[in-house]
């Protein structure tokens, strides 16, 4: 095993693929391997003016421009961690993980909104004084911030140091091809996604923002072969017009990720049809790195609705009383690495149960006879209506297969005979959706999904459901419209 230091990655690449070869494309611009080398040096020396030292935590909070790889590589090269957070939270959610990371220091695309605790512009520190950087390893190599489903915020500190393996081969990547990353680099698999494409020497094309058109026209532009997308991504290409689909050459691609949320069934065979079986993958995992599951899209058309066998983990389906379940059973799932050490802290929350290794992510599911791992929802998202299942996802996606939804969201609401019912948050497709109501998506679904599971109630909305990596905070959209419901009842007992 060769491992090489993150912080001496581009000086490395400069020298064995020439100081002028383009490390990373955002829009128009592009950053060369001397360039980044350079430039996060110079970074590197200001952040040391300032204070930072190894194992500090340093939070960027920047957009996806060529700045953000300016600042890894630039606090790895003081062997500090770079802690990365939504430069689009709100300033009392960034003040509330700041709080949390305590960081030596703080870049931010917006700093001015952080001006109280010194935040610093993107383009800060290109004037350092000379000095010799520290010979150091960072011990964690990122800390991801998390609001998790409640919006409590914490943040995931991964174990593994800052160097990288040079034989290992992350999630398919081929040297020397180009790598596609849409998504926002504050969320996990985007920052490992693209960062690990570096690492190897790959030419990076990350998007500013993701743009379904765009997305396509910088596959063709640059014979991308391997992207990572979130489900909603994959919808909007989809649902691009045949027209303009076919504008594009995506024959270069090989390797098709998906992850960070559910897929639905009819959305991926229409993508397999479309790029082939072969080249499409799917991943179950956290960012806590405890284990995970993988799936090619060959074997998927066998276990259709699988997330895949485990890699570097085992897996253990479990009921509330904490048995193993027998296959094809529902119950709680549970991974346990393969890691001789634990793989990560949180800051900012307590450590989860553990039991003899195994951890788990808050997911419901089975495993069939032939290993395969499938998920039905998280148990915070489950349903339970006259003594009836319903797990969210199942409703979503069935509802995400008019051509009017663009998106859909399920939550359960109070529900005084039912104990809880189904309540469907829709936001409308805007080339398709005019006219639908609650009535026409009902005579959707019946053909789809048993009348149990059927929304009692729709609302329709204008708002985002899903941020850019598809998550959805659904705990706050439940307590949101519970209180509405508390206070209208309130009020309505008040003028009786």
């Amino acid at each position: 095993m060769v491992s090489i230091p993150l912080r001496d990655i581009p000086r490395h690449h400069a020298a064995r693929l020439g100081m002028d070869a383009i490390a990373v494309r955002v829009g128009d611009q592009s950053l060369t391997w001397g360039e980044l080398d350079q430039r996060s040096t110079l970074r590197a020396r200001s952040l040391l003016a300032r204070g930072v030292r190894t194992g500090d935590l340093v939070t960027i909070a920047l957009n996806n421009d060529v700045q953000f790889f300016e600042w890894t590589f630039a606090i790895w090269k003081l062997g500090a961690v770079p802690h990365a957070a939504s430069w689009r939270s709100s300033t009392s959610e960034l003040a509330a993980m700041l709080e949390l990371a305590r960081p030596t220091a703080v870049i931010a695309s917006e700093h001015e909104r952080l001006a109280n605790v010194g935040a610093l512009p993107a383009d800060w520190g290109l004037d350092g004084a000379y000095a010799v950087l520290p010979d150091a390893v960072s011990p964690f190599w990122k800390a991801m911030s998390s609001g998790g489903s409640t919006g409590r915020p914490k943040i995931i500190v991964d174990h593994k140091p800052a160097l990288y393996d040079s034989q290992t081969t992350y999630l398919g990547v081929v040297e020397g091809e180009a790598v596609l990353n849409p998504g926002p680099l504050y969320h996990n698999a985007p920052f490992s996604m693209a960062h690990n494409a570096l690492f190897k020497g790959n030419p990076l094309v990350n998007l500013a923002k993701f743009d379904a058109e765009e997305t396509l026209r910088r596959i063709d532009l640059h014979d991308v072969a391997s992207v990572n997308f979130v489900p909603t991504m994959m919808l909007r290409i989809w649902r691009l017009p045949d027209e303009v689909k076919a504008k594009y050459d995506v024959s270069s691609l090989r390797n098709v990720w998906h992850m960070a949320a559910p897929m639905p069934s009819w959305l991926k065979r229409a993508w397999i049809d479309w790029i082939g079986a072969e080249k499409i993958n799917e991943a179950y995992a956290g960012t806590e790195s405890v284990g995970a599951t993988t799936i090619n899209g060959v074997d998927w058309l066998a276990h259709e609705g699988s997330v895949g066998k485990p890699r570097n983990c085992e897996v253990s389906v479990r009921d509330e009383d904490g048995a193993d379940v027998p296959t094809g059973t529902i119950g709680e799932v549970w991974l346990r690495s393969t890691a001789p050490e634990r793989t990560y802290h949180y800051i900012g929350a307590a450590q989860p149960a553990n039991d003899g290794g195994f951890e788990s992510l808050g997911d419901h599911g089975w495993v069939d006879a032939d290993g395969f791992l499938y998920l039905a929802d998280r148990r915070t998202d489950l349903i339970i209506s006259g003594g009836s299942n319903i797990y969210p996802a199942e409703v979503e996606n069935a509802l995400m297969e008019h051509p009017g939804v663009e998106v859909a969201v399920v939550i359960g609401l109070p529900s005084e005979d039912l104990g809880a019912s189904a309540h469907a948050i829709v936001k409308l497709n805007a080339d398709h959706g005019d006219g639908v109501t609650g009535p026409d998506l009902i005579d959707f679904l019946r053909s789809r999904i048993v009348s149990y599971k059927l929304p009692r109630s729709f609302e329709f909305t204008a708002a985002e459901l899903r941020d850019d990596a598809g998550k959805v905070r659904r705990s706050q959209l439940r307590e949101e419209r519970v209180a509405l419901l508390e206070a209208e009842q309130s009020q309505a007992r008040g003028t009786v």
